[in-house]
């Protein structure tokens, strides 16, 4: 048992019970030393974390160790009062040696001077530090807490277009929620430092009167004498106590004001600040004109012009060497241009036009302009690519077979800024993405107007405006969905690919889906496909599912069905039929997830007789163009009705109606869709919330 008990977790309370001991209990002053010194190493470790940390919510528990070390210093402050009180009398040491020795170096055979560097020291950690860090997080927590449900909303995109999984999107989720809970705790944590720097002029002043109240009244020293020592011992418990609290506010100061995520504090100082020659080389120039103006101090101006000239040549010159080894590996991928010696290349035979000069069209391609090129470079790690490929396998996940690949290539025939979506050599998506940018789109309850280009969301037409990405708080704050240009251009591939599913299940991605099925079901698959089932007609009813939304995972079911039905037709109507009928728990589920009551649509009697009577042949020429116009706009209207009721489109018809009002309905009205009597479960009930022809 004692083996394995963690005895860190006693950190905290041990900590706890010593601050409260220290207020309550006399120490020695060795003791004393010790637990100043040891107050001085935690600051310095504080600071040093604070400085490491790559972004706020690494240092999550920074508001706990704040409140903790104010704490801290305030029991030592209480301890330190109380001995040099009792025993300061005895001389400088009186207190420990940590005090005696902060004492002299601060104040040295000057009283004034050390009380005066003392009360700026104080100053400077009340007003300007700790109110700049307590205003940091005040704003940080409220811009955070604004921003949340634009960020989420932004979580929920990127989940829907599969550039993330759920387990990402539950661990961004606890991020922002954190980030809110840091910097709250941040702005509410700050006010004890600025509490503790006011105690700090306080208790200076409660130990000088004290002080000489107990040295001349209780022990008979002389004024001058008592103001001496007991100026010294409160001058250095206040030094010793103020000096950790200025380099915890520091720290405070350091955490809070951080923005980014990807460097500490000194690789982003130094990256960014002396990473340019020229504002080096002006600056540089500034201080020697400033150098050589008579009256100037020449030395130090024109050593700092020197140095911050040499460092802006070093890097001119590595940033030169960069450059001519990028030309020459780009440069070493080209053939020569002419044979050695300078002596002309011979001419190259004619060769024969052979099949290598035709080239297959791609059955999923991505054209981009040339300044989208950094988002799909593999050398720029690209984004985009990775986001892809997250599609192309949450789409496998959902639809049940993979997609085809992605080839992208760059087009200068293009925008700069344009790129284009084709399905074997046809475009059927185009739109505009600016890498540096964001995209806020409206969902429709967005609040103020953002400075930008005016656009519509590519992939769902919604108003939307590219923005600075500084604007992105902001844009989130009044209610926009912030995304960066590879969603954009992912989530409309997405889209794409999933409206499309049908026309990329060809022959091969058939017998690639039945080679994966056949490791979990050899014999069925030997005993069905070709003997039974033949390929063909598999892939023309997978194709049917797709193109009425549904997902093929469930292929077992699927090729049982078409077995017991195909002896008796070879319509691919009929067969179709026969699977979603053996599918239909799986149909019901996915129009009414987790629901017992279904809430369809139906058709108007008379209307239902002259639809039948059309499919049974009865009426020549099918549907009357008059007839099919109202049927069309009665369902477009009835569509938009329960869409603002918060519910979907779903119309319940015969058997042999689904497939023809299926066809003619979802061309128009993408959302809605039909499902058969024979599909619906015995377990469920059906509400009816509509009817389609009703006058």
């Amino acid at each position: 048992m004692w083996r394995t008990f963690n005895y860190s977790k006693l950190a905290g309370p041990i900590l706890v019970l010593m601050v409260l001991g220290m207020m309550v209990l006399p120490l020695p002053a060795l003791a004393l030393d010790f637990f100043f010194t040891f107050n001085i190493a935690i600051s310095i470790i504080v600071l040093m974390v604070a400085l490491y940390t790559r972004k706020p919510l690494e240092f999550s528990s920074f508001p706990t160790v704040l409140l903790f070390t104010t704490l801290l210093r305030l029991s030592l402050n209480i301890a330190s009062t109380k001995l040099i009180l009792t025993e300061g009398h005895n001389g400088a040491d009186a207190a420990g040696k940590v005090i005696e020795a902060f004492g002299h170096v601060l104040i040295g055979d000057n009283l004034a001077v050390g009380i005066i560097g003392f009360v700026i020291l104080t100053i400077i950690n009340f007003v300007v530090i700790t109110k700049g860090a307590g205003r940091i997080a005040e704003v940080s927590a409220r811009f955070t807490l604004d921003a949340m449900p634009g960020k989420q909303m932004a979580i929920d995109a990127d989940l829907n277009a599969g550039m993330i999984g759920e387990e990402d999107a539950r661990r961004r989720r606890s991020e922002i929620s954190q980030e809110s809970n840091f910097f709250g705790s941040m702005d509410g944590a700050s006010k004890f430092v600025r509490g503790d720097a006011v105690a700090g002029i306080m208790i200076m002043v409660i130990n000088l009167i004290g002080g000489l109240i107990v040295g001349m009244a209780q022990h008979d020293l002389p004024f001058a004498e008592a103001g001496k020592t007991y100026s010294m011992l409160t001058i250095g418990d206040g030094l010793v106590a103020q000096i950790p609290g200025l380099i915890i506010s520091v720290a405070a100061g350091i955490v809070v004001s951080r923005v980014g995520d990807g460097e500490d504090l000194s690789e982003q100082i130094l990256g960014q600040m002396f990473s340019q020659p020229q504002v080096l080389y002006i600056t540089s120039g500034v201080l020697g004109i400033l150098g050589i103006i008579p009256g100037m101090p020449h030395t130090a101006f024109l050593l700092m012009s020197a140095i911050l000239g040499g460092i802006a040549w070093q890097l001119d010159q590595r940033n030169n060497a960069t450059a001519l080894q990028t030309a020459a590996a780009d440069g070493g991928a080209a053939g020569p241009a002419g044979a050695p010696g300078g002596a002309p290349a011979a001419t190259p035979p004619l060769q024969e036009v052979s099949w290598n000069d035709v080239q297959p069209v791609d059955p999923v391609g991505l054209e981009v302009g040339y300044r989208l090129i950094p988002l799909v470079d593999r050398n720029q790690d690209g984004e985009l690519l990775r986001r892809i490929r997250g599609i192309r396998k949450k789409i496998a996940q959902e639809l049940g077979f993979l997609v085809p690949s992605v080839h992208i290539r760059d087009n200068l025939e293009l925008k700069p800024n344009q790129y284009r979506i084709q399905l074997k050599g046809v475009d059927v998506g185009t739109g505009e993405a600016f890498a540096a940018q964001w995209l806020a789109i409206n969902p429709g309850n967005a609040i103020g107007q953002l400075p930008g280009t005016p656009t519509q969301d590519p992939t769902f037409g919604l108003p939307a405006v590219w923005i600075d990405g500084s604007l992105r708080d902001q844009a989130q704050a009044f209610g926009y969905t912030v995304v960066d240009a590879s969603t954009v251009v992912a989530t409309h591939i997405s889209n794409i690919l999933q409206s499309h599913s049908a026309e990329l299940l060809g022959r091969e991605e058939v017998q690639q889906l039945l080679e994966h099925f056949g490791k979990e079901a050899p014999k069925l698959l030997e005993d069905l496909v070709p003997k039974i089932i033949p390929v063909g007609t598999l892939q023309k009813v997978l194709q049917n599912l797709l193109e009425e939304g549904m997902h093929i995972r469930d292929l077992r079911s699927i090729l049982e069905t078409l077995a017991e039905h195909i002896v008796r037709t070879q319509n691919i109507d009929e067969l179709t039929a026969a699977v979603r009928v053996a599918l239909g728990r799986a149909i019901v589920h996915q129009l009414f997830p987790g629901e017992n009551e279904l809430q369809v649509v139906t058709l108007e009697p008379q209307l239902e007789n002259i639809l039948l009577s059309a499919v049974s042949g009865n009426s020549q020429g099918g549907l009357e163009p008059g007839l099919a116009e109202r049927v069309l706009k009665q369902a477009s209207e009835l569509s938009e009705q329960l869409e603002q009721q918060g519910l979907s489109t779903v119309l319940i018809a015969p058997a042999q109606l689904r497939p023809m009002l299926s066809r003619f309905l979802r061309r128009s009205i993408p959302g809605l869709r039909v499902i058969a009597h024979t599909e619906i479960p015995d377990s469920k009930t059906i509400r009816i919330v509509g009817m389609l022809g009703a006058n």
